[in-house]
């Protein structure tokens, strides 16, 4: 199965960020993929005001969306991203949605919000409370996270254990000291603890990092973005992923109980 992630700079205006998930559909679509991740909270962004992704929030029929669905229409191509939804007044839920054929085939509530290195994102946003659902795509079960769920290996490894093959990834990786370090590093390793194919997309503005990966279940880089504008392809294999869960069944060994959402 042919996989794309692309990343682009979000700009404060929605209707352009719309129109660039639209072109990157589009091309991932005639490159023959079937799955297309998408960065993280893609409605607008501003460097001179962190809140602006909340302040822009739309509802799950806004404008945004029905342009994204619009196009989703067109081909057989799931593509995956996430948005700020309202959810009271000043306040939002980051919001990941899957759309395949014009319609909205799955979403999830971000669970872990990033309060971490002097960022707060909690002050604005609510939190989720459920797993996600797993989704499939090309004979393959997806499983769902967003942007700082990496950091915490019990939401990858309970997405792995529900029968997750390929587990999707949204960001918006904020720079900082060895901030690049952690990425690839957390990457590969939630691919060994679970012995999934991860597909991360990175937003590439002035305070992200972009760097957009597609890792498969050993921990390898497959294909990998600079800190540019750019769109990457890799092949998944159900096969691949069978065999090397052969020979690691780190599944199959473990000794704890799966985790729990508390």
């Amino acid at each position: 199965m042919r996989v794309a992630a692309g990343q682009f700079a979000v700009t404060p205006d929605w209707e352009t960020n719309a129109q660039t998930c639209v072109t990157l559909m589009q091309e991932a679509a005639a490159n023959a993929a079937a799955l297309l991740v998408l960065p993280e909270a893609l409605l607008a962004r501003d460097d001179n005001d962190p809140d602006r992704s909340v302040k822009s929030a739309q509802s799950l029929d806004g404008g945004f969306l029905r342009q994204l669905l619009e196009e989703s229409h067109r081909n057989d191509l799931t593509t995956i991203l996430t948005i700020h939804v309202p959810t009271s007044e000043g306040r939002a839920a980051n919001t990941l949605v899957a759309l395949r054929h014009g319609e909205i085939v799955a979403q999830y509530q971000k669970l872990h919000l990033y309060d971490a290195f002097r960022v707060q994102e909690s002050k604005r946003v609510d939190a989720g409370s459920t797993l996600p659902a797993l989704i499939d795509i090309g004979g393959m079960k997806v499983g769902l996270m967003s942007c700082y769920d990496l950091r915490f290996p019990e939401l990858a490894l309970a997405l792995a254990l529900n029968g997750a093959e390929i587990i999707v990834l949204p960001t918006a990786w904020v720079r900082g000291p060895l901030k690049e370090h952690h990425w690839a590093s957390l990457l590969a390793a939630r691919a060994l603890d679970t012995t999934c194919y991860f597909v991360a997309a990175g937003e590439c503005g002035n305070k992200n990092i972009g760097q957009s990966k597609i890792i498969d279940p050993l921990g390898v880089t497959l294909a990998g973005a600079g800190s540019s504008p750019q769109m990457i392809y890799a092949e998944l294999s159900k096969e691949a992923l069978q065999d090397i869960r052969s020979q690691l069944p780190v599944l199959n060994n473990r000794r704890f109980a799966p985790p729990q959402i508390m």
